[in-house]
């Protein structure tokens, strides 16, 4: 599933080739996504103009000037700029073509994505409106997701640190192959208690999440099965991985090998000697 790099890299990617331009049509060949998409959606976005596009979490906001289409690429949906005329492909569900010859595909063989239309604040829609705070903006670590936010946040948790940094309650973003990085260069086992965590721990963990995205997003992303890039080009930081899916294999760090145990239905990998 693409986790917050990988949106992020297709954000940026798309935002080149979208901002300032006009929807002329929308072309919607299979509304069963993972909730059913808008059959008035064309009549609502021809016409309007791309101000701008954001991300919350794993959603890309694309403003459109009488309202927001809030897209998720679920579990192995992509999104991909290309010439108008390009023929589709069986899994190709939901276009928008735009007014210089070229159009923006979803493309999405599992069908968890979405394609969803709110007026008013996207802020206030139900899937955000909930949501915790970003670890990043702008490509900085972000000023309300710090050490001692996290330190408060964990007080009194019996749950296991991985799980709640993956909680996206208490911090947006934080998918399964980032939180096993971050907690290895932070030196934190996953299974540790959260509530056992220090405020210095905390600072640990919090700049260790910033910069492991941070590394991930100029990498590319993660490609293990489906992810590429607005261009169709595929992410490289799983070759920079330090124990996600290395179970059994040497700890790049001390050699040890890699422990991989089972977490809420999620493999966790982590090395016995370098995290505590």
């Amino acid at each position: 599933m693409p986790e917050l790099p990988e949106v992020e890299i297709t954000r940026r990617g798309l935002a080149a080739h979208l901002i300032g331009l006009t929807i002329t049509d929308v072309v919607i060949r299979n509304p069963r996504l993972r909730w059913p998409v808008a059959a008035n959606l064309p009549d609502l976005l021809r016409g309007q103009t791309i101000r701008s596009l954001k991300r919350r979490a794993k959603y890309l906001l694309m403003d459109c000037g009488c309202g927001t289409l809030i897209l998720h690429l679920g579990m192995s949906g992509s999104l991909r700029i290309l010439p108008a005329n390009t023929p589709e492909l069986k899994h190709d569900h939901f276009d928008l073509v735009l007014g210089n010859g070229t159009l923006m595909r979803l493309r999405d063989p599992r069908r968890f994505g979405a394609v969803l239309w709110h007026t008013g604040d996207p802020a206030t829609h139900p899937l955000l409106a909930t949501l915790g705070p970003e670890p990043l903006e702008d490509g900085l670590p972000a000023r309300n997701f710090d050490a001692r936010y996290l330190y408060q946040a964990t007080r009194g948790r019996s749950i296991a640190i991985k799980q709640c940094i993956m909680d996206n309650h208490i911090v947006v973003g934080v998918g399964n192959i980032y939180a096993n990085e971050a907690l290895f260069r932070a030196g934190i086992k996953p299974q540790l208690k959260a509530g056992k965590l220090s405020l210095p721990r905390c600072a640990r963990l919090v700049a260790e999440i910033c910069a492991t995205l941070t590394e991930a997003i100029n990498l590319g992303g993660s490609t293990l099965r489906d992810f590429v890039n607005t261009s169709g080009q595929p992410g490289y930081f799983q070759q920079h991985y330090w124990v996600y899916g290395r179970g059994g294999e040497p700890c790049r760090r001390c050699g040890s090998p890699i422990k991989q145990i089972k977490q809420g239905q999620r493999s966790s990998f982590y090395c016995m000697n370098c995290q505590k």
